[in-house]
């Protein structure tokens, strides 16, 4: 049975956009859930990653909790990189379809001098092309939070089609290299915090499908 982690009940006035107009952030006036489907990736085991929808539906958050990668006398050779991919059921209301305008992704890193990181992502819906994966890189020294952002030209988002079930999903990748750093050191990046739990947002476009012939 699938788990719906979040169901955001939301009631508003709003303007709806006009069947074959400019697609934008106005988000549909009734609730959408997301329906977890599978969780998979040795950055994300079982119980590490929970999904939910933001209260104006114009966001959803992946929330991680054990998503780290690292190098150093205590890691294992396997340990240097780590991957989640995520494939959900995004339930909107009848007429509507959406995209993903942008990405929000934040977490802490500390690299010894001469050791790097990076972190990448890409996202497709069931059956469509993959977009390309961005990329953001990270050079010690360096002990600190991160933040990096992934935006789609308008014209250029990919809508979910209307009328069909595609699943969308979401491949992540952290990954440190020692290079020339102190081996007997670790350096490491997470998208993880303090408390357990760290977020990454994907902000959703949405568009009002045409009426069915």
């Amino acid at each position: 049975m699938l788990n719906t982690l979040a169901a955001a009940a939301f009631a508003m006035s709003t303007i709806i956009i006009p069947p074959g107009g400019a697609p934008g952030d106005t988000p549909p006036p009734d609730h959408i859930t997301i329906d977890v489907v599978t969780i998979n990736g040795s950055g994300c085991r079982a119980g590490t990653a929970a999904v939910a929808v933001s209260p104006d539906n114009k966001a959803f958050t992946v929330t991680y909790s054990e998503f780290m990668a690292q190098v150093g006398p205590q890691a294992l050779p396997t340990d240097f990189r780590k991957n989640c991919q995520l494939n959900l059921r995004v339930n909107v209301p009848s007429g509507f379809t959406y995209g993903i305008a942008s990405t929000d992704y934040r977490g802490f890193a500390h690299l010894e001098r001469g050791a790097t990181a990076l972190e990448k992502a890409n996202y497709y819906f069931q059956g469509m092309s993959q977009t390309a994966y961005k990329q953001h890189n990270y050079k010690g020294p360096f002990s600190d939070d991160w933040q990096a952002t992934d935006t789609t030209d308008v014209a250029a988002i990919v809508y979910h089609p209307c009328g069909e079930k595609r699943n969308f999903n979401i491949n992540t990748e952290l990954r440190v290299m020692a290079g020339t750093s102190d081996k007997t050191l670790t350096s490491f990046i997470t998208m993880d915090s303090t408390d357990g739990s760290i977020e990454t947002t994907y902000h959703f476009a949405w568009k009002v499908c045409p009426p069915k012939p």
